[in-house]
Order: C-alpha cells, then sequence, then structure tokens
C-alpha cells in the first residue's frame, strides 16, 4: 500500500513486532551478540545481512534511514553524523584521487569549503558553475574524468532555486549522477528523484529535526543511476573490492550498490555515523514535519512580503514572490512553497546590517537555520567571514546578504520584532 507523505513521517521506518515497543526505541549498543563464529563472519563478507557493531548499522538508525528513504522515494538511505559529512560521503562513495566534479555557485559556504579546499587537498577537484550559465558553457566544465553534478534545491544561503531537470538532463549526458542537497525544501515541498536526481543529501540537523537538538546528515539512493553502464568512471562499484574477497558492488546488491558501498567501506573505514539517541531525536522531528513546514511557508512568504514594501530594505530574495528571479522555478520544483529561509539586503553598509540584527529582541543571532524558532545571520560577517567581498561574490554570496530562518511562532510577533529593530 502506497502511503502519503503525511503517514510516512508518522509510520514510517519502525515496524514493531508483536510485543515490541510501539514507538522507536533507541538501541543505544555499540555492539550485536551472535551465537557462532560463522554467523558472524557471514556479517563480516556482507553474505548475511543483520547487525554486528553500530559503526556500520544500527536498529534505531536504519528505522530512521528507512523513513527518510521512503519521504524521498529512494532504495535506501545511510545517516551520517552531519550534513558536512553527508555531502562528503556522496561524493567520496564515486570519487578519488585524480576525479573531478563540478558544483552550482551559490552553494552552503562550509560545502563550498568543502569542496574548494579540503577534498582538493585529497586530490579530487571541483569546478564551480554559475548556474545561470548557458548549457553550451556548463556542459564546458566537463572533462573525461568527471564523476557527478552537484546542486543544492534552494541554496543556502542566498535562496536560489535550482533547475534540477535541466541539469539532470545534462549530467546524464555526460554519463554522471546529479546529487541535489534538498536540505531546505525537505521531501514534503520537492523530491528530487521525481525531477531526474540520482542521489539527495539532507543536514537533518535543519528541518528533518526541527527543533535545534541533534546534528546529523542523510545520503539517498533513487537507485535509478546505471553505474555499470558508466563502469569506466565508476570502478569503485563496478570492479572487484579487495577489501571484500574481490566482491562486486554492482553485481551483488544491484540497485542498492551505492548505499552498500557507502556503509560497508567507507563508514567501516572513516566512521561519523550519527549516535541512536540523535536519530531517536531526529525521528521525533520528521513525526511533525508535514506540519511544520506549510507553517514555516507560510510565515515566511508574509515576512518576505512585508520587507519588500519596507522602506529600509533594499531587496529581497525569496522564490514565492511574484516577481523574484525564481519565482517561475519555484513554481515548478515547490508548488507547496520553499521553505522558511529568506534573504534580504539593507539600504547602507555591512554595518547597518549588523547594527539591525543587534537590536533584534528575540529573533536571535545564530549559526543555525531551519528550526522551529526564528533566526538571523549575516553570512559576510560569521559563516563566510574568511572570504573578501570579490569571493562572496564569486560564490554568490552577496555582502550585504542577511539570511532570515522564519520560524513558527505568532506571524505578528515577528514582524514586530523586525519592525522595531528596522526602526
Amino acid at each position: 500500500m502506497k502511503k502519503n507523505l503525511d503517514t510516512i513521517c508518522v509510520q514510517g521506518g519502525w515496524k514493531p513486532k508483536k510485543g515490541e515497543p510501539r514507538v522507536l526505541p533507541i538501541y543505544q549498543s555499540t555492539t550485536f551478540k551472535y551465537d557462532t563464529s560463522e554467523q558472524m563472519a557471514r556479517l563480516f563478507d556482507l553474505q548475511d545481512s543483520g547487525y554486528f557493531y553500530t559503526r556500520l548499522q544500527n536498529p534505531t538508525n536504519d528505522a530512521v534511514a528507512a523513513k527518510i528513504a521512503e519521504l524521498e522515494g529512494g532504495v535506501g538511505c545511510v545517516l551520517t553524523s552531519s550534513g558536512q559529512a553527508a555531502n562528503f560521503y556522496a561524493i567520496f562513495n564515486i570519487c578519488e584521487a585524480g576525479s573531478h566534479f563540478i558544483a552550482i555557485t551559490g552553494i552552503y559556504g562550509g560545502t563550498f569549503n568543502l569542496f574548494g579546499t579540503t577534498l582538493r587537498k585529497l586530490g579530487i577537484e571541483c569546478t564551480f558553475v554559475d548556474p545561470d550559465a548557458t548549457d553550451e558553457e556548463i556542459e564546458a566544465a566537463f572533462r573525461d574524468n568527471t564523476k557527478c553534478f552537484f546542486g543544492e534545491t534552494i541554496s543556502n544561503p542566498g535562496c536560489n532555486v535550482f533547475d534540477i531537470e535541466r541539469f539532470a538532463k545534462i549530467a546524464h549526458r555526460h554519463g554522471v549522477p546529479l546529487i541535489v542537497d534538498n536540505t531546505f525544501a525537505t521531501p514534503i515541498n520537492c523530491r528530487p528523484f521525481e525531477w531526474g536526481a540520482d542521489i539527495v543529501t539532507h543536514s537533518t540537523t535543519k528541518y528533518m529535526d526541527g527543533h535545534a537538538t541533534q546534528v546529523g546528515g542523510a545520503v539517498v539512493d533513487s537507485g535509478n543511476f546505471d553505474w555499470d553502464a558508466h563502469s569506466d568512471k565508476f570502478s569503485g562499484l563496478t570492479t572487484p573490492d579487495e577489501s571484500y574477497h574481490g566482491l562486486t558492488y554492482t553485481k551483488e546488491f544491484g540497485k542498492m550498490a551505492f548505499v552498500t558501498k557507502l556503509t560497508a567501506q567507507l563508514m567501516r573505514d572513516l566512521g561519523s555515523i550519527p549516535s541512536p539517541q540523535n536519530c531517536f531525536l531526529l525521528n521525533l522531528g520528521l513525526e511533525t514535519l508535514h506540519l511544520r513546514m506549510p507553517r514555516h511557508v507560510e510565515n515566511a512568504q508574509k515576512v518576505a512580503e512585508w520587507l519588500q514594501k519596507h522602506p529600509k530594505v533594499a531587496w529581497v530574495n525569496y522564490s514565492g514572490l511574484q516577481g523574484d528571479k525564481y519565482y517561475e522555478l519555484g513554481q515548478k520544483y515547490l508548488p507547496k512553497g520553499g521553505c522558511g529561509v529568506l534573504a534580504f539586503g539593507l539600504k547602507g553598509t555591512r554595518e547597518d546590517a549588523i547594527a539591525f540584527m543587534d537590536r533584534l529582541d528575540f529573533i536571535c543571532i545564530v549559526t543555525h537555520v531551519a528550526d522551529a524558532r526564528t533566526c538571523v545571520l549575516h553570512p559576510a560577517s560569521h559563516t563566510h567571514r574568511q572570504m573578501t567581498d570579490e569571493q562572496l561574490l564569486e560564490a554568490g554570496v552577496r555582502p550585504d546578504l542577511i539570511r532570515l530562518s522564519v520560524g513558527i511562532e505568532a506571524l505578528d510577533d515577528i514582524i514586530a520584532d523586525l519592525e522595531q529593530a528596522l526602526k
């Protein structure tokens, strides 16, 4: 029986049997018992499924991963210790030293640094392209060793909407998968697989949790990309893995090849798992995701409209605004609305933006974004402060940009706080 997303949020993942807890339990154990050495050996050889060490799999974590996979419409999901870890693993599962991949500009500053600096130290090169460039200009960035293309459904912090279908077609013409970070939209407001994306990542720290109680990430595979059709590019999936006695992931696991390799090889060697306690908290957030997202969108739309009319506001980026650069793409990919995050700039200097934020009352200045509480950040002064104004613009972040994450409080109170601070 195919279920609605609302029902999956509440009921997905954990399927209790007779006499088992109705609510997802916390399996707070590093290890699991078996009766014979042969049973354990078969698990280590990937010949049987089961639990033996939480760094690889844990029942609490797997139930939450199954729920997220079902919400996105994927074949499998791996949970990670952070959204940054999720993006790293999604890339590193198919790239190695000597590989190249492409990402759009304007993505989250942490991801920009991960791709442009840290992965470069590992011998993996990233080319950043302007999403507004022509197809010919985008395709010129591809090389023989290009392994994937990366974008964000709604960019952080600029709130640009990614043309998923367009970039999926470009990526597939060059025989590589499209990876989409769907953190801000969540599967409630956008399901990238339906538009041609192959792999989806999340910072579950954000709306999926919704209460700022845990840090986590997720990598979801659609199961749609044919790795064997491009086996020369993806030898890690299509040729024998000597660390598992010559097992070939695509032959042994079919559509689950990408997820199995990520779990059995990368998690085995690098870790970066979330704790069962964190996954339990994440699951509580997921149970109300379908209720919170409409309220975030409703409040953000009204706040964006109010800011747009304010004499001290120079500009507002929110795809729900008619006339916004991304309005049409928003109507296509985000018919229920995007999220609660918007970007705007004040008439004046960077110092004026900082002074405005310092005068806010209950709207807090925090690094976090996308939870129940309204919060604000000035990327040029905080998350992107290591960049010059020129580098900010290259990364798609205006120096005067204020990121406002609109929560689910009373709308009148949110606007009143913004109004008194702007005075």
